[in-house]
């Protein structure tokens, strides 16, 4: 089997990276994604960083240097003895073996702090949501989830607020495509707007073609070597198919994954469905399929050698997308 393809998805704590990742894995097959987060890594547990006075988002907290060989054996398509952190009490439970399938989806917190671990990645996705609305999310998760009242929540981010501004948002300058869903006109979950800026290292599909001249369409504008794509979280669903529509044709080779259905979340036990999301999810797929094609084709992927300028994405009437 060829190595496997291998997606990364850094953001700081609660910016919604197992809910990003979802609706890939359901697409690609879960018998075909292997999930590695590297919070698994850390070096103490709950009731230590309370003593040691450290937070997890510490690289000092972490066995960085472990990490870094198990994401090279990954990336080479060798197993791992994987630890396991228990969020759900903050201690350890017995470490897992891990044999990587044919896409490898790492999430975490310090995916990108080094330039070792960052050679390990086809894919490199930073999520920075505006941090009201990230306490937001935090506050919900961890008091939900993991037995928190909103007061220690609260507490816990300013404690950690040095450190994420030390060592977490400084990655996202490695990220190829970095995304922030926020509240535009509407506050709804379901709505909400998408910002990207896509780096220069990877051959992002041009989507210029694609920008509409009203309120509800895509917008895109060119910033020094990235570009910045706004996702109106109102965006036509019509108009959203077509773009979904056009951006499947130039993947055709991954036809066989149209199968299910992007842009779905749940919010407590309600499910929804974003186009914004369904459109940032469906770009990633775009690169995991360009990755998967060209490691298969003998190549060492997207991000290496010459690459000709991208193809431009042609819209794709309503009434086509939708037959």
């Amino acid at each position: 089997m060829a190595r496997p393809v291998i997606l990364g998805v850094v953001g700081d704590s609660a910016t919604g990276k197992t809910t990003f990742t979802r609706g890939l894995v359901r697409l690609l097959g879960e018998e075909n994604v292997t999930h590695v987060c590297t919070d698994d890594y850390h070096r103490y547990d709950r009731a230590q960083r309370a003593e040691l006075n450290i937070t997890p988002l510490d690289p000092d907290c972490n066995y960085m240097d472990i990490m870094t060989q198990d994401l090279a054996h990954l990336s080479r398509g060798n197993a791992i003895l994987k630890p396991v952190y228990r969020h759900t009490d903050g201690t350890f439970d017995a470490p897992v073996y891990v044999d990587p399938a044919r896409f490898t989806i790492v999430e975490g917190l310090l995916g990108y702090y080094t330039s070792e671990m960052r050679e390990s990645y086809d894919v490199r996705v930073f999520l920075s949501p505006p941090e009201e609305i990230r306490r937001q999310w935090k506050v919900q998760r961890d008091c939900s989830r993991r037995g928190y009242t909103t007061d220690q929540v609260l507490a816990e981010l300013d404690r950690r607020e040095p450190d994420s501004e030390a060592f977490i948002r400084p990655q996202r300058r490695y990220a190829d495509i970095v995304v922030s869903f926020a509240p535009g006109e509407s506050e709804e979950a379901d709505e909400l707007d998408a910002q990207l800026i896509l780096g220069p290292d990877l051959p992002h599909p041009d989507l210029s073609p694609l920008v509409a001249s009203g309120q509800d369409g895509i917008s895109m504008v060119d910033r020094g070597r990235d570009r910045l794509v706004v996702i109106p979280g109102r965006i036509d669903p019509e108009q959203a198919a077509g773009i979904e529509e056009a951006i499947w044709q130039r993947m055709h080779f991954a036809s066989h994954l149209r199968a299910g259905r992007l842009g779905e979340f749940t919010v407590g036990t309600q499910l929804h469905r974003s186009e914004s999301l369904a459109l940032v999810q469906l770009l990633v797929l775009y690169h995991l399929a360009t990755a998967t094609a060209a490691v298969a084709l003998g190549g060492a992927g997207a991000r290496t050698g010459h690459r000709p300028p991208p193809t431009p994405i042609q819209a794709v009437p309503a009434q086509e997308a939708a037959s």
